[in-house]
């Protein structure tokens, strides 16, 4: 087993009778797994765009009578989400709190109480609570370009990306069968009605290019967008009909197999 602790991760208790159903109506995966495993899941606004991304799990240790919900978003987002479902909250008897239970993921055995990662077997387990003892330094960015796995605040942005570009039905982030929830149409009418033209894929890339770096053709126009870049590979956002042939994201080369 090996683990590492995650500083930069805020867990959330959202906690109350109406927990289920509250968070049921919002999020775009289906809440009434949640006593399977761990959920993957994100917020959207009303035009379908992604706000935020996080793990839901069941608190393992609720109040009597109390089937609360921990939330395990990026630090930097938690604060602006927790803002956003209070908004929602209205008259529903639900309560949102930060927490200070710590956040391990790992790979390999997992250690009591630990959770699978439900967005790839190759991203291992996420434990609340207790920090196991054997921890080292896991290279999560090559695991994330190998799988093509987004990251909060990379390749996943606030108020411009959309999740089923981003993947988010190949990482089971999104349940098309559960009903309502906020942008839910918009998401459904992209996956039902229209063929993606732009989306997250892996490229080869040759030398380096900070995240963010615009991709040009060889004739310069626009194909898209490189981020996180590991072992001669990289995250890319592509515009699917523009990326062909060779490609330039500042002095690196880029190049698309799709």
């Amino acid at each position: 087993m090996t683990g590492q602790a995650t500083p930069d991760r805020t867990v959330l208790k959202i906690s109350g009778a109406d927990t289920t159903d509250f968070l049921q109506g919002l999020v775009t995966n289906d809440i009434g797994r949640i006593d399977s495993g761990l959920i993957y899941a994100a917020l959207l606004s009303p035009q379908g765009k992604y706000l935020a991304d996080f793990f839901l799990a069941r608190d393992p240790l609720p109040q009597r009578g109390d089937a609360s919900i921990l939330l395990d978003v990026k630090t930097e987002f938690a604060a602006a989400l927790a803002r956003r479902l209070a908004m929602y909250r209205l008259r529903a008897k639900v309560a949102i709190e930060a927490t200070d239970i710590a956040v391990t993921r790992g790979l390999g055995s997992q250690p009591a109480g630990a959770l699978a990662d439900p967005r790839h077997p190759a991203l291992g387990w996420r434990l609340y609570g207790e920090t196991p003892s054997a921890l080292s330094t896991i290279d999560w960015d090559a695991l994330r370009v190998a799988h093509v796995i987004p990251e909060t605040g990379i390749e996943l942005i606030p108020d411009e990306s959309y999740i089923l570009e981003a993947g988010f039905d190949r990482l089971h982030g999104v349940d098309f069968r559960k009903g309502c929830y906020v942008g839910q149409e918009v998401t459904a009418r992209m996956k039902h009605k229209t063929e993606l033209r732009k989306g997250l894929v892996q490229v080869v890339v040759e030398g380096a290019a900070p995240v963010n770096t615009p991709i040009t053709t060889a004739d310069g126009k626009d194909a898209g967008v490189l981020y996180t870049q590991s072992g001669g590979r990289g995250i890319a956002y592509l515009r699917f009909d523009r990326a062909r042939g060779p490609m330039r994201a500042g002095s690196a080369s880029v190049n698309w197999k799709g």
